[in-house]
């Protein structure tokens, strides 16, 4: 699936295509629902629910929780003048591209 597939998927398709639980956790994540997100990447102690985790614990503000989870995924925490779209964006493209 391509970026612009997975990104048209969230806007338009009623639930998340069969992809990988980091990629459904950034599904529901985008469409606001961060329970079902979280939900999605809270057992998944792969590296890209990792990652997926620390975002959506940067989303909710939480930066301590974030950090640990970055960490676990081996990645810098974002600078504060990344947004979150454009980390999301960067996640999902990567966890695409593998």
């Amino acid at each position: 699936m391509s970026f612009a597939e997975f990104e048209a998927a969230v806007a338009r398709e009623p639930s998340p295509p069969a992809v990988s639980a980091p990629l459904r956790g950034l599904w529901y994540a985008a469409r606001g629902d961060w329970d079902a997100a979280h939900k999605c990447v809270q057992a998944d102690s792969s590296r890209e629910g990792s990652w997926v985790h620390a975002y959506l614990h940067r989303q909710e503000g939480d930066l301590g929780n974030a950090g640990y989870w970055y960490a676990k995924a081996r990645r810098p925490m974002p600078e504060a003048a990344v947004t979150l779209k454009t980390e999301w964006a960067g996640i999902a493209r990567a966890l695409l591209e593998k």
